[in-house]
């Protein structure tokens, strides 16, 4: 199986599998990743399949509208096209590695308007990658264009060639065994400093630091990737599209208005994204803002930028870390300012390594922490999972039954084998009202249970998951230990559509809720 590549013509690049649009990370890391999709990958490719030199070896991880491939460079068939060098300037300088990553990013098959959004990334990470040089940046080593006619699925996906790591730094949290520092945490955050240091120096903003993002070398050494959402400084700030991960955007992000060219960025932006991943490199991957998910805790963080509450970071956190990551976190940009990149490494330089980690403690933590988090979150766009409230009504009038399985979009709680409380979910009890306090079952949910939907309303009040996805879709589910035998649920809460269910009569709209 081969295909041919077309040339750069400015719009091919690298794909943005991250932020807003509830897509989950992908990296160059060759270890196993969950595709945050219960093994639906965004582009499909077959081990085997042959892309210019590169013969895909194996899936690394995947997201909405992309997916990362394992490579190894292939000799060429005589009268093959799968040698073919066209891309961003064909082979790379010096001798290119026997083994790569490919990231595929499906453009053609997104509407217009996301498409160009998507090819907008994916050239800023290209011309980027082309002008950067560090030993703290992973180095893109090509760009391409799949020309298959042949499978049409594939035909006209861009394609960025990485160097391969051996792991992302998300990938050492996920295992991390305790709530203490990752072996090596020093270390790893002198690096980034490092990487930071030299984005600065030269006049950009990675816009995107986080742990996904961070990859981990054979050697052990660090490297910065993802340049999807990179801006070059004009002044004191760039200007980048409105998209980032939740948990690590500063909070004046979320004030800042969205103009032609894009939201402002500054490099103050990546420091608070250096103090929340320095914070889970040295706590065993604990946020320093409590919550059990990324709207719950960028509520909390919101709550402490306004001055209404204070900072509390992990009590497990080393005292000689806590003034670098307090420093990291100063809640506004102007108090960030004078907190540079430069000033982070030579502090980072001076402190110790802080050992093994230790048995996790990080559960009880964010245990003790969710009620304050879920009261902060109530009403927030991204916070609606912690709401409360009250509904009447006759299940028995309901009809056939539906299966619904409830999906976490949150990757740490759907690996837990155990009911954490930090983890649960709420029901709603009337989804004509806005769910926020007072409109919650006393009933929680967790990832993987099953409930018995038996109608469903289109009409009901907003809602949207961390990630930004909203629904006005309702499933009246039976809930025993409500006077009224349910409660609600919201469609962004499940992976599954189904379509037996009729809906809701008139009885499911409750007295006093508008219309």
């Amino acid at each position: 199986m081969t295909a041919g590549t077309t040339g750069d013509d400015g719009t091919t690049g690298a794909d943005r599998i991250t932020g807003a649009d509830g897509t989950t990370e992908a990296d160059g890391s060759t270890g196993p990743r969950d595709t945050g999709a219960d093994g639906d990958w965004a582009v499909t490719v077959p081990t085997g399949y042959r892309l210019g030199p590169w013969e895909v070896v194996s899936p690394l991880a995947s997201g909405n509208w992309g997916s990362v491939y394992a490579a190894r460079r292939k000799v060429p068939d005589e009268g093959s096209d799968a040698g073919s060098d066209e891309g961003s300037g064909g082979e790379p300088a010096g001798t290119p590695p026997a083994e790569v990553a490919l990231k595929f990013v499906a453009t053609t098959a997104l509407g217009p308007g996301r498409s160009r959004q998507w090819r907008e990334l994916a050239r800023r990470e290209a011309e980027f990658s082309r002008n950067a040089d560090h030993d703290r940046l992973i180095r893109v080593l090509d760009t391409l264009v799949v020309a298959d006619e042949e499978r049409p699925e594939l035909d006209g996906v861009v394609v960025l060639v990485m160097e391969r790591a051996a792991e992302s730094l998300q990938d050492r949290l996920d295992a991390a065994p305790g709530s203490g520092p990752l072996a090596g945490a020093a270390r790893t955050i002198t690096q980034i400093c490092e990487g930071l240091v030299h984005l600065h120096a030269e006049g950009w903003v990675h816009g995107d630091l986080k742990p996904a993002n961070v990859l981990i070398m054979p050697d052990g050494s660090v490297r910065l990737a993802d340049f999807g959402l990179v801006s070059r400084l004009d002044g004191t700030h760039g200007y980048a599209p409105p998209l980032g991960s939740p948990d690590y955007l500063p909070p004046e992000r979320w004030r800042d208005g969205l103009g032609e060219r894009g939201v402002p960025v500054r490099p103050t932006a990546d420091i608070w994204a250096l103090g929340v991943t320095a914070h889970q490199i040295l706590t065993g991957g604990s946020f320093p803002f409590a919550g059990a998910t990324a709207g719950a805790r960028t509520a909390v963080a919101q709550e402490y930028a306004s001055g209404r509450a204070p900072l509390r970071l992990h009590p497990g956190l080393d005292d000689a870390w806590r003034d670098f990551v307090t420093r990291c976190l100063a809640p506004d940009h102007a108090s960030r300012s004078s907190v540079t990149a430069d000033q982070l490494l030579a502090l980072a330089a001076t402190l110790p390594d802080t050992g093994a980690p230790h048995r996790r403690t990080r559960p009880g933590w964010f245990a003790v922490s969710t009620v304050a988090a879920a009261v902060l979150a109530a009403g927030t766009a991204g916070g609606w999972w912690w709401s409360s409230g009250r509904e009447g009504g006759d299940p028995s009038r309901a009809g056939p039954t539906a299966r619904i399985t409830v999906y976490n979009i949150e990757a740490p709680c759907r690996k837990q084998t155990e009911r954490l409380r930090a983890c649960s979910m709420g029901l709603a009890l009337d989804p004509y009202k806005k769910y926020q306090a007072g409109n919650v079952s006393e009933r929680r949910i967790w990832h993987g249970d099953v409930l018995q939907a038996h109608c469903v309303v289109y009409d009901g009040d907003r809602v949207a998951d961390e990630t930004g996805v909203g629904t006005t879709r309702w499933y009246r589910v039976r809930v025993a230990e409500e006077p009224s035998g349910y409660a609600w649920f919201p469609a962004v809460r499940t992976r599954q559509e189904p379509t037996s269910l009729p809906r809701c009569g008139e009885s499911a709209r409750p007295t006093g809720s508008s219309t």
